[in-house]
């Protein structure tokens, strides 16, 4: 079964590269791209039903950490298919619009985008996750730009100048601690960083503190939050929904590193992630919630839509507590499911608005902004109940950006479905077109029914995450694979 783990990586890599030799049609294109995400799904699922003791993967039977290790075990297999599903979803609705015909090399982009996005989820090593950050950076910006436009290419730009700074910043942390420790494994970070001098103390703080701003440039955390709303409310509607998980790697990267290399109870730097990041995290929600209430327009609400979702997410990060992490686990499948279908919804919108796509935003919307039924109200619940210490301050914030969402969103949906316009041609788009969206709803409601036994898989999986004796035994064990 460890053979499977370079699947996820190997398996698009490989997809990608037929489709720039052969050159198919776009109808090849989509079967191979569709069966490659499928199949992704499938791996995703088998790797998750192994994950309750983690397993490693050593490239060329090089043992850690010395050759480079992959790593698969509960958290990174639920990214897996996070991504997966997703990736599915967006084929589904690219092909049912017709969308993938406005670029030649869309499908190939898609399949580096999720290599990409696949090896950050199972490295097991510091200065590959800068590789594949790399990878994301370079397939992303092609998927940004693709189709063209002036406003895209701006914030095309945009993204990739903060995404360098934060590429460089990451060299300049990853030479740091290779310094001060002569590894760049994480599970050896996590054995070596304990005994080290106090000296080293000093050094260490500041790459826990550049590693940190690297996370934050690729969550979209205050003061690095500048690149996103532009970025995804320019970006074409179905990459913007696949970009819904990009955001989601700064926050894996920060649960990994925060639970496994910087733990708060490492004596040199202590709880010095925890308090830098839960005060941006509040700033990064509030910043959002507004921005969603002065938005315009459908994408770029949406995209400040992300932005408050992501601040709240970050806040029960940041607690790095057992129950906070597990509600914080709940609660980023749900806001990148609710991110994807408010996306898809602004393709379909300016040319669709008969009542079933306006049934479908009143849901997206009810998701996103956090109110019951639906999964997003679970979420919140299970986040403020996790952080009951810091309330009433924390509970007030998250209610009052929850209600600033809700009638950002009203106001929008009002616009778009209650005023009084010349009808729209709802039959220049395919009958099919909602499909993807209605997929993510309803995984939305699944994960809604599923509460009790999802929250009971991502608990275990927090209480893995913070006492990852179990991670770093499997990459302790040399050769394998």
């Amino acid at each position: 079964m460890s053979n499977l783990i370079i699947a996820p990586i190997i398996l698009p890599a490989v997809l990608a590269g037929l489709l720039v030799i052969l050159r198919p049609s776009i109808g090849l294109q989509r079967i191979i791209s569709g069966a490659g995400a499928l199949a992704l799904c499938v791996i995703a699922v088998m790797l998750a039903a192994q994950a309750d003791t983690p397993r490693a993967y050593f490239l060329g039977n090089w043992p850690a950490p010395f050759g480079i290790a992959l790593m698969s075990d509960r958290l990174s297999s639920l990214m897996l298919m996070l991504t997966a599903a997703l990736g599915l979803l967006v084929l589904i609705h690219v092909a049912s619009t017709g969308w993938d015909r406005s670029g030649k090399h869309f499908h190939t982009l898609f399949l580096f985008q999720l290599m990409g996005l696949n090896g950050a989820f199972l490295t097991a090593d510091a200065f590959n996750l800068f590789v594949f950050f790399e990878v994301l950076l370079i397939a992303s910006y092609g998927l940004m730009v693709h189709g063209g436009g002036r406003d895209r290419l701006r914030a095309g730009v945009q993204y990739v100048a903060f995404n360098l700074l934060g590429s460089s910043l990451f060299l300049i942390a990853l030479a740091t601690i290779y310094a001060v420790t002569g590894t760049l494994n994480m599970a050896d970070l996590a054995v070596k960083l304990p005994e080290l001098p106090a000296g080293d103390s000093a050094l260490l703080r500041v790459a826990a503190v550049l590693v940190m701003m690297v996370f934050a440039i690729k969550a979209a955390m205050v003061p690095l939050q500048f690149w996103l709303p532009a970025t995804y409310a320019n970006a074409p509607a179905p990459v913007a929904a696949l970009f819904a998980v990009m955001t989601k790697v700064g926050a894996y990267a920060l649960i990994r590193f925060g639970t496994l290399v910087f733990p708060t109870d490492l004596a040199a730097t202590g709880t010095l992630i925890q308090d830098l990041l839960q005060p941006a995290a509040i700033i990064t929600m509030v910043i959002g919630a507004i921005g969603v209430l002065g938005s315009r327009e459908l994408p770029r609400l949406v995209a400040f839509s992300a932005l408050g979702s992501m601040g709240l997410l970050l806040i029960a990060v940041s607690a790095f507590t057992p129950q906070a992490t597990a509600a914080a686990l709940y609660y980023l499948i749900h806001s990148t499911l609710a991110m994807a279908a408010l996306f898809l919804l602004s393709d379909l919108v300016p040319n669709r608005r008969d009542g079933l796509t306006a049934a479908l935003f009143m849901a997206a919307a009810v998701a996103m902004a956090g109110m019951p039924p639906l999964s997003g109200f679970v979420g919140k619940l299970l986040i403020m109940d996790a952080l009951r210490a810091s309330a009433p301050l924390i509970w007030t914030l998250i209610l009052l950006s929850s209600l600033l969402t809700m009638l950002g969103l009203a106001r929008i949906g009002s616009g778009l479905f209650w005023k009084a316009e010349a009808p729209r041609p709802s039959d220049s788009i395919a009958p099919f077109a909602p499909l993807a969206t209605v997929l993510c709803l309803s995984a939305l409601l699944a994960l809604t029914l599923g509460a009790g036994p999802i929250l009971t898989w991502l608990e275990a999986t927090a209480q893995n995450l913070h006492a990852p004796a179990a991670y770093i035994a499997a990459l302790s064990l040399g050769a394998g694979g």
